[in-house]
């Protein structure tokens, strides 16, 4: 079965704020090694709207910076899935619109095989605590930045019940920022 990824990066109080975390290259190089390792991605509409502004316009005019631009390049290409209730269509390239989280649907997608092993990357608040509360997640890989913000949108807002997780694994950036690696504890 394939692994149902939620990798994001959040400030060391526990907010996801994207203006307010270090995308240097390493942390670029990063997201990229991860998102070679995957062959679908999803996200609901804030975030996907975020990333469908930005990088599309970098694969048609690069930066010249190797590591960004492979990324413009690697997360225009993946096969995206958006969640939204609000939105009527997608015009970015391999994405597909879908209004409901149906946990059979996501199961089926962990089972098939249309990308080898590849993974599935979920990157969006409030889809990694819906599929962490229907047990989706395999694994959580959480970019924490060394940043307090003091405010803003909590990473695991609305968790009613525990989530037990088991360290396997941490990556140190030159930038300090700390990658840990969680895998939920077997009910």
């Amino acid at each position: 079965m394939r692994k149902l990824i939620a990798a994001i990066n959040m400030t060391l109080d526990g907010f996801c704020d994207h203006t307010s975390m270090i995308a240097d290259d390493e942390i670029h190089q990063h997201y990229n090694e991860l998102l070679i390792s995957a062959d679908t991605l999803i996200h609901g509409r804030i975030t996907y709207q975020l990333m469908e502004s930005y990088w599309p316009s970098i694969v048609k005019n690069p930066t010249g910076n190797k590591p960004t631009d492979d990324f413009a390049v690697l997360i225009d290409n993946i096969q995206k899935i958006v969640y939204s209730h609000t939105l009527k269509n997608v015009d970015w390239k391999n994405t597909t619109l879908k209004n409901e989280i149906i946990k059979e649907e996501i199961l089926a997608l962990k089972q098939s095989r249309n990308g080898g092993s590849k993974n599935i990357l979920v990157g969006s608040p409030s889809l990694i605590v819906a599929f962490g509360k229907l047990d989706l997640i395999d694994e959580y890989q959480l970019c924490v930045q060394p940043t307090v913000l003091g405010s803003g949108l909590p990473l695991f807002k609305n968790i009613s019940d525990r989530i037990d997780l088991t360290l396997v694994k941490t990556k140190t950036f030159g930038c300090g920022v700390i990658a840990l690696y969680h895998e939920p504890v077997k009910k």
